[in-house]
């Protein structure tokens, strides 16, 4: 179980804040199948571009199950204190700070991971956005900048000195991307190493290997990423397996289901048009799930209205009825 400030947190499984993917369909998707927490996609500190569609969309929504996490980025502290205290305002539970993107958009404005190579300068923003908000603030980060300058350990202490109360790992450096294996051994580290929840992140793509991560890292719970897309039933089945049962497995008729309510939750949330396109990319990982052959995939992206997508859907996978296990 998985404690940040008053919020308990019954699932040890957390969905990662991935730009792009992590908007509210999917987070509520992957609640219901077990996250025992959703972090929204990464939000700017700059309050003064909130006004954009696509910074409007990330905020906090109100009726979204709780704990409410937003996560903001930045370089700046009274910026980002600022970020905080509108997050909480505006119904935010939990706040966490980015400084784990590699994107060199992020990183080119000394924000994310190029954080880590600035450790006075993390410490300021910790203990300025601590100590401007209520709520409970937490921080995500990678392992260090490069191979030769990893420093999570020193990191995760000045966290814990400044009031964070978790703190996520994705276990790779800046450099790696996400490359290369993920460093289990630092996360298990930086546990032995600090009081407050560390949470580890990467390569966590099967039940055996989640349960694998824990029994290694101590850590106090998971957050899940990538291994999401196209398969959110994931967190179903990893939940099973750390209670010892045996993992269900959908049917690709429930896929198919699954499928329609999510393409469309995202009609509904981003309007027609914006909803249509972005439907286009969590379909494709569904049908690569599915082994279904690219020409199929790239038919849909052709499609240019909500009804065709559903109707796309209905007729590939549940017209057949096909109740074929989906493959593991």
């Amino acid at each position: 179980m998985l404690q940040i400030g008053p919020h308990i947190i019954h699932s040890p499984l957390l969905l990662a804040p991935m730009a792009g993917v992590a908007d509210l369909p999917f987070r509520r998707l992957c609640r219901g199948f077990g996250a025992g927490m959703a972090v929204t996609e990464m939000l700017t500190a700059d309050t003064s571009k909130w006004g954009t569609q696509k910074s409007r969309l990330r905020l906090p929504v109100l009726d979204e199950a709780e704990p409410r996490v937003v996560q903001i980025a930045g370089a700046q502290p009274h910026q980002l204190a600022e970020a905080a205290q509108r997050s909480a305002d505006l119904g935010a539970q939990i706040v966490d700070i980015n400084m784990g993107c590699p994107a060199k958009k992020v990183c080119k404005r000394a924000a994310g991971s190029a954080l880590l190579r600035e450790e006075a300068l993390v410490a300021e923003i910790l203990k300025t956005v601590v100590a401007a908000v209520d709520i409970p603030v937490t921080l995500k980060i990678r392992t260090g900048w490069d191979l030769q300058s990893r420093n999570a350990l020193t990191i995760a202490r000045l966290a814990e000195d400044a009031g964070i109360q978790a703190l996520t790992i994705h276990g790779r450096t800046r450099a790696c991307l996400f490359n290369g294996e993920a460093e289990y051994d630092t996360i298990a580290e930086v546990v032995a190493g600090v009081d407050i929840p560390v949470i580890a992140n990467g390569d966590i793509d099967s039940p055996e290997r989640a349960k694998a991560v824990l029994a290694h890292t101590g850590a106090a719970a998971l957050m899940i990423g990538r291994a999401a897309q196209g398969q959110p039933w994931l967190f179903r089945q990893i939940n099973a397996c750390l209670n010892n049962e045996t993992p269900p497995i959908p049917t690709r008729r429930e896929v198919a289901e699954l499928m329609l309510e999510h393409v469309t939750a995202m009609h509904g949330h981003y309007g027609e048009g914006m909803g249509v396109r972005i439907a286009r990319k969590h379909v494709a990982w569904y049908l690569q799930k599915l082994q279904i052959e690219r020409a199929c995939r790239r038919a849909f992206n052709q499609l240019l209205d909500a009804q065709q997508q559903l109707e796309f859907i209905s007729e590939l996978l549940i017209t057949n009825n096909n109740n074929q296990e989906v493959a593991a």
